[in-house]
């Protein structure tokens, strides 16, 4: 059983009434791996948005495996300390992650960001010696385009972090940069300027799902 853990803040948890990326990552792994797999993680609801909590359950579709590791408002330096376990407890085998606007938004700069970045790898592989991951760079979004500073935070975040991949990959523990979806459109495939809907949902998985059929042979390349 390969065990797939996604890992994000807002973008991947997702709010109520939304199927969410990992819900069309999956539909494409039910096509196209040859082999028993689930996604895992400790966490399992949407973010309710009226509530302003992660206390939802009301998938467009809910018959998948549901669990991840994401949250609303939660970076790279709020998954470092919480990895390590979480891979522990869920026997996570690959982790797809997608984090970084968040801590550029509020919290880190682009190097303190790449810092914490190293701090997650650590604590996943102390977890798991030979877990496997696939990084996603920040996405095109409403902020970066509007605000030329943020922006350039963005660019140096997404440089240090294909150069972080780099120095960190190991044959007994690979680690993939996926890439950024390159007809990602901040008005066509997001609801708000940041978080997908139904087009960007299937992109964020698409980079997911290529990054990993060309370097491993893993699955099928992606139809949505």
């Amino acid at each position: 059983m390969l065990r797939f853990m996604p890992v994000g803040d807002s973008m991947t948890i997702g709010s109520a009434g939304e199927h969410t990326w990992r819900y069309r990552l999956w539909q494409h792994l039910c096509r196209t791996y040859d082999g028993p797999c689930t996604l895992v993680g400790p966490r399992e609801t949407l973010y309710d948005k009226l509530a302003e909590a992660p206390t939802s359950h009301a998938y467009a579709e809910p018959d998948f495996p549901r669990a991840h590791l994401a949250g609303w408002g939660e970076g790279w330096q709020h998954m470092a300390p919480l990895i390590g376990d979480a891979v522990r407890s869920c026997r996570a085998d690959v982790l797809l992650v997608s984090l970084g606007l968040i801590d550029l938004g509020f919290y880190t700069n682009a190097e303190q960001t790449a810092g914490n970045v190293r701090a997650f790898t650590a604590a996943a592989r102390a977890a798991n010696r030979r877990v496997r991951m696939v990084w996603l760079p920040v996405t095109p979004n409403v902020r970066a385009r509007d605000d030329a500073a943020f922006a350039g935070e963005v660019t140096r975040f997404n440089e240090l972090l294909a150069k972080t991949a780099a120095d960190l990959d190991e044959p007994a523990s690979p680690i993939l940069l996926a890439s950024t979806p390159p007809s990602y459109d901040v008005s066509a495939d997001t609801y708000d300027g940041t978080h997908p809907n139904a087009s960007g949902e299937h992109k964020i998985a698409a980079a997911f799902a290529e990054a990993m059929h060309q370097a491993w042979n893993l699955g099928e390349p992606y139809k949505g």
